[in-house]
């Protein structure tokens, strides 16, 4: 990045996040409709943005061109 921070991220090819859901993923407790057949408690992510947040930095999702998710996050 410009300023000197950093931009990580990762992505799968997994069962993905449907749009309806990505603004809300990184909430508390927030279950995504297409999650029923795997296990969780909604509470990962949401921990993830809080790590994220305190340092300073960003945390978001986009689509993974040819499925699943693109996880990112940037830190000073």
């Amino acid at each position: 990045m410009s300023d000197g921070g950093v931009r990580i991220e990762v992505a799968d090819r997994g069962i993905g996040v449907p749009a309806a859901d990505q603004p809300r993923v990184f909430n508390e407790y927030h279950r995504s409709a297409n999650s029923g057949g795997y296990p969780g408690t909604g509470r990962g992510l949401a921990i993830c943005r809080r790590i994220v947040e305190r340092h300073g930095g960003r945390i978001g999702i986009e689509e993974n061109i040819g499925g699943g998710s693109r996880f990112w996050l940037t830190l000073p």
